[in-house]
């Protein structure tokens, strides 16, 4: 029997409220920017947008979207371009209409040492994404525009699509989350606005909540790791993109509170569908504070708290839940970037109830050539096994617009398994951008 949906509880609120209280009475020496001393090292975060300020539009300086979303993307794709003659589009939109346009083509191929099915899968996925600034056009703050993107995601030649191969080999977790066989989606379309010099900013529309809830510098699965244990934390009962809204105050320069309402049972390949489903009363809420070094190392430089709620989903036989997360990043010498990351739930059909991670990423050089290494403990709903898993992977460029990222997973004790002690996961995966 379905129970009544569960409400986060007033006594939750009372204390985010009061740690935002807290943080705005922070002593102006933590608010104020430190000067920089003779020695310090920019952060990637500001070589990054310091690199990419001719191209940037002011709508993807401000507003709220964390590495992986489309603005980010956007600006993130511009500091790599090279070959100015395939580029000569995207500038005239941009110059003209305040249009941003991006698109690429992703590949992921994966393959485990053991495996009660298939070992093996690959998949691709095709987007196309942008961002078009409607008011505010010359500001540098307070500006809204309008946010889209959509994707074809599909299997290449193997029975199972790439995000499968970990899940059916028994482990609790997911390598290559965005890999799967959905076919054409809708995954965001929604209005982002700053106002008050970008103190105050909303998202609204058909949202995928990772791309402002619970980020960090290597948040991005499309670009950094694999497994899902060191993007967004599998003990967060995470809906698909879809209907929702969400909203982030800067309570000081470095202290914000951000929180949102999303559709619990989206489905980003219906989206005729979005506002049925929405409607239907079962949400994902879910509520952060947080504070950063600055607003240009908002995504390396980042400590933050998230609690979260979902309501009983009736139709898809899960019980509703809440948990919480918290999460500290800090880039050091502007090429080394250590984080741990750590997750509570109880019910909401997560795919784990207890997760701790921790690593740490390294810049090679200004080509963005890419080490990083992370190690994840989890336990899962009903499992008695502690699962550990480790995961190494480089990034290179090989030509401007394609880079390739090999990588290497270890799993140890995998919690759906138990007559299995361990496996590997070898992939690959290449991003051609234009």
């Amino acid at each position: 029997m379905v129970r009544a949906p569960r409400r986060v509880s007033g006594c939750v609120v009372a204390v985010l409220i009061a740690a935002a209280a807290v943080a705005s009475g922070a002593s102006a020496a933590d608010d104020e920017e430190r000067p920089r001393q003779h020695g310090d090292e920019t952060s990637s975060d500001e070589r990054d947008a310091a690199a990419a300020k001719a191209d940037e539009s002011p709508a993807q300086a401000v507003g709220m979207g964390g590495p992986s979303s489309v603005g980010a993307q956007l600006v993130w794709d511009e500091r790599k371009r090279k070959y100015e003659q395939l580029q000569k589009p995207k500038k005239w939109l941009q110059e003209k209409a305040a249009l941003s346009i991006g698109a690429d083509y992703n590949l992921l191929a994966q393959q485990v040492s053991e495996s009660p099915g298939s070992s093996a899968g690959a998949g691709g996925a095709l987007r196309f994404y942008g961002q078009w600034v409607l008011v505010g056009r010359g500001r540098t703050t307070d500006v809204g525009s309008l946010v889209y993107k959509v994707e074809h995601r599909h299997s290449i030649g193997t029975e199972l699509p790439a995000s499968a191969v970990l899940p059916t080999a028994g482990a609790a977790g997911i390598s290559g989350p965005t890999f799967g066989d959905n076919g054409g989606v809708l995954t965001n379309l929604y209005w982002t606005q700053s106002f008050a010099d970008n103190r105050f900013a909303f998202v609204a529309g058909v949202v995928d909540t990772t791309d402002y809830m619970d980020v960090y510098g290597l948040v991005n699965v499309w670009t950094e790791f694999n497994n899902l244990a060191f993007s967004t934390s599998p003990a967060i009962a995470v809906p698909n993109q879809g209907l929702g809204a969400a909203v982030r105050f800067m309570v000081t320069p470095r202290w914000y509170v951000l929180g949102g309402i999303a559709d619990a049972n989206a489905d980003p390949h219906r989206p005729q569908d979005f506002v049925s489903s929405f409607a239907d009363g079962e949400h994902f809420r879910h509520v952060e504070l947080g504070r950063i070094g600055s607003w240009d190392s908002r995504y390396s430089d980042n400590t933050h708290l998230l609690l979260w709620q979902v309501d009983d989903r009736a139709e898809a036989g899960v019980e509703g839940g809440w948990g919480a997360t918290v999460s500290w990043s800090f880039e050091y010498g502007g090429r080394w970037l250590p984080f741990v990351r750590g997750g509570w739930s109880d019910g909401g059909g997560t795919l784990v109830d207890r997760t701790v991670s921790a690593g740490v990423g390294y810049r090679i050089n200004e080509h963005d050539d890419y080490l990083g290494f992370g190690a994840n403990w989890g336990r899962a709903p009903d499992s008695p096994r502690d699962q550990v898993q480790l995961e190494a992977y480089y990034r290179a460029s090989i030509v401007p617009g394609l880079s390739v990222a090999p990588s290497a997973q270890f799993i140890l004790d995998p919690a759906d398994n138990p007559e299995l002690a361990s496996l590997w996961l070898l992939a690959v995966r290449l991003r051609a951008v234009w």
